[in-house]
């Protein structure tokens, strides 16, 4: 799945994961390869990405902030004010403040 995070500043990050778990505004939940399409409001919280890695390397780099902070890590978080996720044929596209 390829997961984009997206500030009114910058591409935060954009890759190939293998899950990501979101602070939904009734509680965290997560997303996996072949999920239902969803579109949701998110809360203040932490988001968890579990990345592909290999994956990652063996493709395009892309830009983001946090693709260079944690190209060897397989898994990682960090905190959003809030936002939307749209799922959508394996893409998760993630607007965040």
């Amino acid at each position: 799945m390829i997961l984009e995070v997206i500030t009114p500043d910058e591409l935060l990050y954009k890759g190939n994961v293998s899950q990501v778990i979101l602070p939904g505004l009734d509680g965290s939940f997560g997303i996996l390869n072949s999920h239902a399409p969803l579109i949701s409001a998110l809360a203040k919280g932490n988001v968890r990405i579990d990345q592909n890695v290999s994956e990652n390397n063996d493709k395009k780099v892309y830009n983001g902030k946090l693709n260079k902070e944690f190209i060897t890590e397989n898994q990682f978080s960090f905190e959003i004010k809030g936002g939307v996720v749209e799922v959508i044929d394996n893409k998760i596209l993630v607007l965040a403040e």
